[in-house]
């Protein structure tokens, strides 16, 4: 009796959607939702050298409009990524920190997209 071995070509799996990829499919979703609101990013940006009052966030801002501001300032606390307390003002949460650590790799990278962006460019004339 004569065994022949026949070989199969192996497919790769792909793995069925699961729980955890469904659940971080809509956590992402809801990150950029609200990364995609104006002045979001912006905020935060800012409050990563300190706590800030208002008036000094609205500052660093541009002079950002109060009302928009107060919307943005609500969004970010729901989200608890800011804190606001009246001895200090508004500051990052320990998640807001997290967040601004985590997109430390997209600055660097910004950083580098800018400058080859620029020398492609060229000084623009007229």
């Amino acid at each position: 009796m004569k065994s022949v071995a026949k070989a199969r070509a192996v497919k790769p799996r792909t793995p069925a959607p699961s729980r955890d990829t469904a659940a971080g499919k809509d956590a992402v979703n809801a990150a950029i939702g609200l990364f995609n609101r104006r002045w979001v990013l912006r905020v935060l940006w800012e409050l990563r050298q300190g706590p800030m009052t208002f008036r000094v966030l609205r500052k660093a801002c541009g002079d950002l409009s109060p009302t928009v501001l107060n919307a943005r300032l609500a969004e970010l606390r729901d989200a608890r990524l800011v804190s606001h307390t009246t001895a200090v003002g508004y500051a990052l949460t320990a998640t807001g920190a997290e967040l601004l650590v985590a997109m430390r790799p997209m600055l660097t990278w910004a950083i580098r997209w800018q400058r080859t962006v620029a020398r492609k460019a060229g000084p623009r004339t007229g």
